[in-house]
């Protein structure tokens, strides 16, 4: 079994000027970083013009499916069953995605698979942390 997994959705982008039309951007999951999911958005989805990618929590995805979360950088909440909504918070502004429920689910499930929640500590190489840890400090 993988240890990565890798998904595309279709994202609808909300900058603060305009609605943008529904870009690609992909999930990753990497089981030696078991809490993080990381998203990169391509540079259509930028009033920038560049690629963007955002690493937060696994389990802040997976309870933004039921119910509002999130208090910092990024927040997600449910838009009904069929929409995820996911605000990114930066000192340069603020996007907002949409993103359909079901492929989001999916991508879980396919981590689930891979790293089940609550067992990511278990998963942790805590020598590979500490060394590199180490190395930064």
């Amino acid at each position: 079994m993988s240890l990565t997994i890798e998904q595309a959705v279709k994202a609808h982008v909300v900058a603060a000027a305009a609605f943008l039309p529904t870009v690609e951007a992909t999930f990753h999951y990497d089981a030696r970083d078991p809490f993080a999911v990381r998203v990169d958005f391509p540079a259509s989805a930028t009033l920038e013009g560049t690629e963007v990618s955002w690493t937060f929590a696994r389990e802040l995805l997976r309870e933004g499916l039921t119910g509002p979360v999130g208090t910092g950088d990024v927040r997600v909440r449910p838009h009904g069953w069929e929409r995820l909504i996911v605000e990114f918070h930066a000192p340069e502004g603020m996007a907002v995605v949409h993103l359909p429920s079901a492929e989001v689910r999916g991508f879980l499930e396919r981590t689930a698979a891979v790293v089940a929640p609550g067992e990511e500590r278990i998963t942790v190489d805590l020598d590979r942390c500490l060394a590199a840890l180490m190395r930064e400090g």
